[in-house]
């Protein structure tokens, strides 16, 4: 026979625990003996032991009761539907320790690996790393919103960054990242990303300049983290706009100022 502190150590719980179990009803309480001490044989160290097995696998106290008083057939039913969430869980759970074990990867966490080459790409190129941040920034909300179309998007910008003219832009930008809001280099900048995107609207149709089909509040967030990244973005946009063409994120012809 057993006292109270026995069984707590054969099961691997706690005093407190049994006697939680005695007041939920899951385990019944025996009459103390001569000497006023509660003794418990093997039987109560192998209920114990369920109880324990039961909770730490998630099942509700008022679940453990309904099990511990089922067939044999019902428990094995259970205990195998049991067994099904947490394999499931086992599941999530490594997926989620993947992801954190890309965070060392920096560009790899949410992106997809198509967009993670384009990074690097721009990073080869000599772009400064506050465009590439402000251009990852981006993608991790448009993979997080449309990742069904991020192939589609990537394979235009495959297409645009293998244009000279294109990179001769993002190079110019990257001169111009520390520059005031007047610096005449701004205009010049402005003046020939405005002949660019015209160039790509008549060879290509404006559809090809303004592909990006999401909501008003996610294109001003992007926006947002553009200029909160690059500063002189901001001013550009403005110059931009006297030239026929509003939007960072999403591009649109206007009428000139």
């Amino acid at each position: 026979m057993l006292t109270i502190g026995e069984l707590a150590s054969y099961a691997g719980v706690t005093v407190r625990a049994v006697r939680h179990y005695h007041a939920k009803g899951l385990l019944p309480e025996p009459e103390r003996d001569r000497s006023g001490y509660r003794r418990y044989d093997a039987g109560a160290a192998v209920e114990l032991i369920k109880i324990r097995t039961l909770t730490e696998a998630g099942v509700p106290l008022a679940r453990v009761r309904e099990l511990l008083q089922a067939g044999e057939e019902e428990f094995a039913t259970a205990v195998a539907d049991i067994d099904k969430r947490l394999r499931a869980e086992i599941r999530q759970r490594q997926r989620h320790r993947e992801r954190i074990a890309r965070l060392a990867a920096g560009d790899s966490l949410t992106l997809p690996p198509e967009v993670v080459g384009y990074l690097d790409r721009l990073r080869a190129l000599g772009v400064d790393e506050r465009i590439v941040q402000a251009e990852r920034d981006g993608w991790i909300l448009l993979a997080a919103h449309s990742p069904e179309r991020v192939p589609e998007w990537m394979a235009r910008k495959r297409e645009q960054i293998a244009d000279p003219q294109l990179i001769d832009f993002f190079l110019t930008l990257s001169q111009a990242l520390d520059r005031t809001a007047g610096d005449l280099r701004l205009d010049e900048l402005a003046d020939r990303l405005a002949a660019y995107i015209t160039r790509l609207a008549e060879e290509k149709g404006e559809d090809y300049v303004d592909d990006i089909d999401i909501e008003p509040p996610l294109v001003k967030l992007m926006d947002t983290l553009a200029f909160g990244t690059v500063p002189s973005a901001r001013r550009l946009i403005e110059l931009l706009k006297e030239r026929g063409w509003t939007g960072w994120t999403k591009l649109e012809r206007v009428n000139p100022m």
